[in-house]
């Protein structure tokens, strides 16, 4: 027998074992207050996990005035391990979830980020440290980008789908806002010393100014402690999000779970691969200016329009707005191009701001129409494999497509993460072959032209497969 609609019987607690967000009396009773309540805390972990995860985007800017004697090549290479480890991570952090549950996961992946935070903050503090060692704090940075999968996929099991866009969206813009957050905090930290003697010593620049370099990691400690405290005490577990590895390994037979990926390379894979580049972009690029002025808006405006994406994707649809998105990217890009230095001039810097600054605004609006695509999708899939099924065939079918539907959400996410590692490492290789980034620039434009076409081929035209 049902629960009453006003109810959630947990014998374990943190676990609800009766969990009916489609249902409007239980959503509007109960479910929203719980699910909204699982959804700040998420979105706060996420935030922190963001910060750790691009926190080379800001340090490498530093290392060289703190004595660390490493090559533009070896700093653009720290600027993307952490991208490749998180994306690889989160292959298998998408399916944590139905094994761990969303609370004890959250807890579990929130605290493991203290780990690069302590040990950044005391590497920096000796000019001696080899540069192996930075790399595998890198590695390790890479854990907070494996947090996005499992987050997104569990907050996709709270709310209905006619809500799973803003939601979506939501968690993952705000999260996203931590890489702003950190590129704007962590200037200003390293120059005081916020932890007293306790933080240690800092360097003397030939200035005469000091630098706390090591505040870049020390200072998100105690703010990952509260968040673990947060998610172990106030989110919740759901049965329903349990299911088996073959429940969920079918997504690697769905054809769309593979084009999505694709196209989610090119919205978050150059939302997090330009805001791992920026600071190091602008400082090769034009070396006048101040990249830590500048570098945290990029992901600033990103972010702020990834929930903007998912909720006008809510209403028109989002392969229209996912279509229109890759095509004014690869005007952008084509305007960073106009806008950078050449053998003849000095470049606009005002002008190739604006151009990048857009990059992130398309980025993250796409960042929300293509994960806003998954959920319909799935559904529309399994509706039509279930179309002369019974009302238990039915459900069922109900249930695989929300299965499938996180599982995507959170391998695309994986996949897409790859972009963090490719584009500041394409930006370092163009430099070290041609001497000049031009050569990364257009094999990025090529990029999107192949997402325009499979957006346009399988979801927006007027007989398109899947049209979403």
């Amino acid at each position: 027998m049902a629960s009453p609609a006003n109810k959630i019987p947990s014998k374990t607690p943190g676990l609800i074992t009766d969990w009916r967000p489609e249902d409007p009396a239980f959503w509007e009773q109960t479910g929203h207050k719980v699910a909204n309540r699982n959804l700040l805390i998420s979105v706060g972990a996420l935030l922190l996990a963001f910060a750790i995860w691009m926190l080379y985007s800001v340090v490498i800017v530093s290392l060289p005035r703190a004595g660390f004697d490493f090559s533009t090549n070896q700093l653009f290479w720290l600027a993307g391990i952490p991208s490749l480890s998180g994306a690889t991570l989160r292959i298998f952090y998408s399916f944590a979830i139905p094994v761990f549950g969303g609370r004890r996961w959250t807890a579990i992946s929130t605290a493991s980020l203290l780990v690069p935070a302590i040990w950044l903050g005391i590497a920096v503090q000796n000019p001696d440290t080899p540069y192996w060692q930075f790399a595998v704090i890198a590695f390790f940075c890479g854990l907070g980008g494996g947090n996005f999968s499992s987050s997104m996929s569990n907050i996709s099991f709270f709310y209905p789908k006619a809500k799973q866009g803003f939601a979506l969206g939501i968690n993952a813009g705000i999260g996203n806002l931590g890489v702003s957050v950190m590129q704007f905090l962590v200037p200003m930290v390293v120059t005081a010393a916020v932890f007293g003697p306790l933080g240690g010593k800092p360097e003397t620049m030939a200035d005469g100014s000091l630098l706390y370099l090591q505040n870049a990691g020390f200072i998100w400690a105690p703010f990952l402690a509260v968040f673990v405290i947060a998610a172990w005490f106030g989110m919740n577990d759901l049965t329903a999000a349990q299911s088996s590895f073959k429940e969920q390994a079918v997504i690697f037979r769905r054809k769309h779970n593979w084009l999505m990926c694709w196209l989610y390379v090119g919205t978050f894979g150059s939302f997090i691969g330009y805001s791992a580049a920026f600071p190091m972009l602008i400082k090769t690029q034009f070396p006048n200016i101040n990249p830590t002025t500048y570098a945290f808006l990029g992901p600033l405006v990103g972010a702020l329009t990834r929930s903007v994406g998912g909720w006008l994707s809510d209403r028109t649809g989002g392969a229209v707005l996912t279509f229109w998105v890759f095509v004014l990217m690869i005007a952008s890009v084509f305007g960073v191009i106009h806008f950078l230095p050449s053998t003849g001039g000095g470049g606009n810097f005002h002008g190739f701001l604006a151009c990048f600054l857009a990059l992130f605004v398309l980025s993250g609006i796409g960042n929300g129409s293509t994960f806003r695509m998954i959920p319909v999708i799935f559904r529309t899939l399994h509706d039509r494999l279930a179309a002369s099924a019974d009302a238990a065939g039915k459900k069922r079918a109900a249930h695989q497509a929300s299965v499938e539907s996180a599982m995507v959400v959170g391998f695309s996410g994986a996949i897409g993460a790859y972009g963090g590692f490719f584009i500041p490492k394409g930006f370092g290789s163009s430099i070290a072959a041609t001497g000049s980034v031009n050569a990364a620039l257009y094999c990025f434009i090529a990029f999107y032209v192949s997402c325009v076409l499979i957006t346009w081929w399988h979801y927006f035209r007027r007989s398109a497969q899947m049209p979403c």
